[in-house]
């Protein structure tokens, strides 16, 4: 009788065509009444009576009954898992209890506490734009090179030199092996034709020896991490356009590495003189094809996008860099003090540095690290195993010239 009903329900029919149940109940009395008043001329006759109507569709509509649900059992089959649908989305209140998956995050946090974490950053630009005393401004701490030399005297280097030292930082309990490389001697000179050469040279340097780490048979657990992540260059602050050489130098490193372009000692220039240069700094970057960081490309999601469009509308950052602490309203800040006033750093109505803090720092720096492993470095990688399957040649080291490199290995605990 169920079937029966689902298969009304479904709007199929169990009867041959032109039939119904009341229609079968009055044909068979009709064929007994039929059978009875017959039977002694059948038997005269000598005829074979066909077996009664009632039991010939009765057996018929049972047969189709079984049929049709045996039909709808299987276009209908019980609610269960099929093997397409094992990729499906099980959320906390599909659980029968307390499963315990998001304790990972807690496992992830405290083993990246234990083994911490490296972060490198490249400071370029031409010699008294403050590069040194940005860099201790961002981690408030003496990390730059001229800070952590002893005695240390400012020459003008003939070439360039890149030089990097190592800190290791600890906040909260939480380690960051911080390494700072400076490049002496770039645009000091009076040619500066191809000086940003070693610098291009360094940066593919990095991504060699993460490369040979890689193709060992036996590598290492963990890989040290040389790769510069981020390169800030600064923009002396002439309030006019850019020059062929900062043109130059974030066209060619910008393909191998994150550029941030910023704008050194910012409070130089007044706020429309400061709002002016940054529009055609933009400009200039948009008309020369210059890739600067965070690349729309690279937006994973709409929220991504909405931050660094904000981003992207604020670049090139004007920062004004210190190390000096100065009493404004019974609060030490850090600012640069005038005839006129103190410079406050960290308030973003003085100066832009807050936001590039918060962009090294506080919100990209995890991101910073991923564009130079997925984009940057891999684009190196796969270029050099092409290279070595064309010339059926094993991978060698890059040619290191003499007086491109002067690394300080000596490490400081802060």
């Amino acid at each position: 009788m169920v079937g029966f009903c689902s298969l009304l329900f479904c709007g199929q029919k169990v009867m041959r065509p032109g039939k119904s149940w009341e229609s079968a109940d009055m044909a068979t009395e009709k064929g007994r009444d039929r059978h009875r008043a017959s039977g002694d001329t059948a038997q005269e006759q000598g005829l074979d009576l066909e077996p009664p109507v009632r039991m010939e569709e009765e057996k018929e509509v049972m047969e189709e009954m079984e049929v049709e649900e045996r039909v709808v059992e299987i276009e209908h089959p019980l609610p269960c898992l099929s093997e397409s649908d094992t990729q499906g989305i099980i959320k906390g209140r599909d659980l029968f209890g307390y499963v315990g998956i998001e304790a990972v995050l807690d496992q992830m946090r405290r083993k990246t506490m234990k083994a911490g974490f490296e972060f490198n950053i490249m400071v370029v630009g031409q010699s008294g734009l403050g590069k040194s005393t940005l860099v201790n401004t961002l981690f408030k701490s003496k990390v730059s090179r001229k800070s952590c030399t002893p005695n240390y005297e400012e020459k003008i280097s003939k070439t360039v030199h890149l030089q990097s030292v190592s800190h290791i930082i600890e906040e909260k309990g939480v380690k960051m092996k911080l390494t700072v490389i400076d490049t002496p001697g770039f645009g000091d000179q009076i040619n500066n034709e191809n000086c940003w050469e070693p610098i291009v040279q360094y940066v593919n340097e990095q991504y060699e020896k993460y490369l040979k780490e890689e193709l060992n048979v036996n590598r290492k657990k963990r890989i040290p991490d040389s790769r510069v992540h981020c390169c800030v260059y600064f923009l002396p602050a002439t309030g006019h356009w850019l020059r062929p050489i900062d043109v130059e130098f974030m066209r060619r490193l910008g393909k191998i590495v994150s550029i941030l372009p910023v704008i050194a000692k910012a409070d130089t220039l007044t706020l429309e003189e400061r709002l002016e240069f940054k529009q055609r700094i933009r400009q200039d970057l948009q008309a020369n094809g210059i890739r600067v960081y965070p690349q729309k490309e690279y937006d994973e999601d709409a929220e991504d996008r909405i931050l660094n469009d904000k981003i992207r509308e604020n670049i090139p950052f004007a920062v004004v860099g210190t190390d000096k602490e100065h009493q404004v309203n019974g609060n030490k800040v850090l600012g640069r003090k005038t005839k006129w006033g103190i410079i406050e750093v960290e308030n973003i109505a003085h100066c832009e540095f807050a936001h590039l803090r918060d962009l090294l720092i506080r919100s990209h720096l995890q991101d910073l690290k991923d564009v130079t492993h997925n984009i940057h470095y891999e684009t190196y990688r796969v270029k050099r195993l092409n290279e070595s399957n064309a010339n059926g040649v094993v991978l060698s080291p890059l040619t290191l010239e003499n007086g491109t490199l002067e690394k300080s290995d000596a490490e400081s605990h802060l």
